[in-house]
């Protein structure tokens, strides 16, 4: 996904400081969407302990790694994007693989996004599934076109709301939460472990917010300020990931997830299956409202990530036509993907996982790396751990890109129930 700075966010630095809270909510906005849709079906065969474990892990390394991003920017101008810095430091070769899976990454979860909201909507508006994903995009990618300022104000409405509907469907699921579907103990000889492994690439996509991570520190005008944002904004998210796999899996039973699963794990075949268990209208309807707000925000979040990052790509100008250029390569390859060529979500939430390893672990790593080696300046910002921790990150990257190959291959456990 993204981005640089195509600052419209450069003017709003000088019209006031922006909020933590504010900054947070973008973060936590291009996180949500995918993990809190696609974690439940990709979890289902860890269940409840492993996965919380999985993505509070995925967590820790994600939010390090941004922080080794924002390191190897210090020396840079803020207008400088991640495609500038990759270039600089690793050279052109390196910043073409990174610009690839940036922009695969991107496109593919606004693909997701696109999809499961006109499979949501078309209940709703009774229309085409098809009809309601444009109508989705034209609406709502308006926020993204305009500005950052604008991004940040929807955002946090959005994440008030989504807090409101998932407190009020999350207590109506959390008051009827069976310790017995839990903890899976009806099943006396379930298998979780295997499947923590394939469960990776989804955790990892669910904390995928670094192409974000330039126009941060563009936002704030420095790096300590953006850390603080990005940890409060991985941390919400972990949060609400937390409870909403505590919520569903404790009132849907491991095997109901089996039908889901089989149909890619489709957001309205989640929804499907959770209101059969549901047995308050108004909690199945605040848990809709939520899923349609966290794909909104996310949809949001991203499309501003891959909106800036190819401006900056493209060169682009700041004004109303060189913006329409950019929607246009950022919204319309995706919107007319998702028309002609829908499949699951979390099918393509794996494979956004597996390509996002590149430039989520591996390229921030190898760009710290080679940055403390040309600058020496310790008195500023600096990603903890060491050399040790930079290689650590590199190896969780690695191993979770080939932990998706394996499952594609059929070489990891996939829960069939």
């Amino acid at each position: 996904m993204e981005q640089s700075i195509n600052l419209s966010s450069q003017k709003d630095v000088k019209d006031k400081s922006p909020s933590l809270i504010g900054g947070a909510c973008i973060i936590a906005s291009v996180c949500v969407g995918a993990g809190m849709l696609g974690l439940p079906s990709a979890g289902a065969g860890a269940w409840t302990a492993l996965s919380i474990f999985a993505i509070t892990l995925t967590m820790v390394v994600m939010t390090l790694s941004g922080w080794m991003l924002l390191e190897a920017y210090k020396e840079y101008d803020l207008k400088a994007s991640f495609n500038t810095v990759t270039k600089d430091i690793l050279g052109s070769k390196v910043n073409v693989l990174n610009n690839l899976t940036v922009y695969f990454v991107g496109g593919i979860l606004l693909y997701a996004y696109i999809t499961s909201s006109g499979l949501i909507l078309q209940d709703i508006l009774g229309m085409s599934s098809q009809i309601s994903s444009v109508l989705f995009v034209l609406i709502f990618s308006t926020f993204v076109w305009h500005s950052t300022r604008a991004v940040d104000r929807i955002s946090v409405v959005l994440i008030t709301f989504m807090i409101l509907s998932f407190v009020f469907g999350v207590s109506g699921l959390a008051a009827n939460v069976d310790l017995a579907i839990l903890t899976d103990s009806i099943n006396s000889d379930g298998q979780y472990t295997p499947y923590v492994l394939a469960m990776l690439p989804v955790a990892l996509t669910s904390f995928g917010y670094h192409h974000s991570v330039s126009s941060m520190r563009a936002y704030y005008g420095n790096e300590h300020k953006a850390s603080r944002a990005i940890l409060l904004g991985t941390a919400i998210a972990l949060g609400l990931y937390c409870l909403w796999l505590f919520s569903i899996f404790g009132n849907l039973p491991r095997e109901q997830f089996i039908p889901v699963i089989e149909q890619g794990g489709n957001i309205d075949a989640l929804l499907g299956a959770l209101n059969s268990v549901i047995e308050s209208e108004k909690v199945g309807n605040a848990i809709n409202s939520f899923s349609m707000a966290a794909i909104l925000s996310s949809f949001i979040g991203v499309g501003l990530g891959v909106f800036d990052y190819l401006a900056d790509l493209f060169k682009f100008e700041d004004n109303k036509q060189g913006r329409t250029k950019t929607w246009c390569i950022t919204f319309l390859p995706p919107l007319i993907l998702s028309l002609l060529f829908p499949f699951g979500f979390v099918i393509a939430i794996g494979y956004a996982g597996a390509a996002a390893t590149v430039w989520t672990c591996i390229i921030p790593a190898l760009l710290v790396y080679k940055a403390r080696k040309t600058h020496k300046d310790k008195s500023s910002f600096k990603a903890p751990g060491g050399n040790a921790m930079v290689f650590a990150v590199i190896a969780f990257g690695v191993l979770t890109a080939i932990f998706h190959l394996l499952s594609m291959v059929g070489l990891l456990p996939s829960f069939t129930g």
